[in-house]
């Protein structure tokens, strides 16, 4: 072998590791740690109170249960396993017991805003548990954050009771994100709304024109009236397919509550047009039909013959 082969080659330990690899270890115990740093390890071992982590130094990081998470009930055998990579702040380079006390919540804070700004920015659909209920809506947590959802964003209809939401697993969105303030706002009505009309469209589709139905008048507005067709359905008589006479407004006909028979004319862009005055149209073309209906009998059988020899001509 020759002398630039041999300077080539890289001593290995009994192991198979080369002496690089402990230099880069070595290094790495002597590195001066600077409390406020974020480290990033392995776990090594998970306890009811705290997180054991391998930080690659002459000693490990110690993350307590409350600098882990401020979720209420926050379980770490449950959501931390041995071999899970985890970022955290040094809180302490010795925490009196010649480890280095760390913490999740202060790393996870640097960097929980910006995801937040993203997922909002994305517009994320997110699963969350409501964790509390305070006076106007429920709590969640996202990043760890606390997030708020007032009560009117909980529900498309008005929430009477918000403890059935208690521990329930919701969709929301980021409505708002202020870091300065801390504040973050959740909403789940943004979702609730995109699935009804999801589902109303389905429903729709199937709606076919020609069908004769039965609704509620639910609201009166001066081009029309709203009827309410059940099953999460409504269509619009316009003024002008109301009556056979001419109108100069719904409510000279209609009001709210009344039960009205109507007819589905289009069907367009997820809409149903009705029409009341179609149905007076097809009553009556019944009855023109019917007018012309003659009695079968042997007079309607006549034969040009017997017509002509009755008919008078003037000579």
């Amino acid at each position: 072998m020759s002398e630039e082969q041999k300077a080539d080659v890289t001593p290995v330990t009994e192991e198979g590791a080369s002496m690089e690899d402990y230099a880069t270890e070595l290094e790495a115990s002597f590195k001066e740690i600077v409390e406020g740093e974020i480290m990033t390890g392995v776990v090594i071992a998970v306890g009811d109170e705290d997180v054991t982590v391998d930080l690659k130094y002459y000693t490990e990081g110690i993350i307590p249960l409350d600098k882990f998470s401020r979720e209420p009930g926050y379980s770490l055998k449950e959501h931390v396993a041995v071999g899970d990579e985890i970022s955290a702040t040094v809180v302490k380079k010795d925490d009196g017991q010649g480890h280095i006390l760390m913490s999740k919540i202060e790393a996870d804070d640097e960097l929980a805003w910006d995801k937040l700004r993203q997922l909002k920015e994305e517009d994320t659909v997110l699963t969350v548990t409501v964790k509390g209920v305070v006076k106007s809506g429920v709590v969640a947590y996202v990043e760890g954050i606390r997030g708020f959802i007032p009560a009117s964003k909980l529900s498309l209809n008005y929430v009477e009771d918000l403890n059935e939401f208690l521990n329930k697993e919701i969709q929301v969105k980021v409505l708002d994100v202020v870091e300065e303030d801390k504040r973050l706002i959740l909403s789940a009505r943004e979702i609730l709304r995109e699935q009804a009309a999801e589902e109303r469209k389905a429903r729709i589709s199937n709606v076919q024109v020609g069908l004769v139905t039965e609704g509620t008048v639910e609201s009166i507005q001066p081009y029309g009236a709203f009827i309410n067709l059940g099953s999460g359905l409504s269509g619009l008589v316009h003024v002008s397919q109301i009556s056979e006479k001419r109108i100069k407004s719904p409510d000279a006909v209609l009001k709210v509550g009344d039960k009205v028979k109507v007819k589905v004319i289009a069907v367009k862009e997820g809409k149903l047009s009705l029409s009341m005055k179609a149905l007076h149209d097809a009553a009556a073309q019944e009855v023109v039909e019917e007018s012309y209906d003659l009695p079968q009998s042997e007079g309607l059988s006549t034969s040009l013959g017997s017509l002509f020899k009755n008919l008078k001509l003037d000579l």
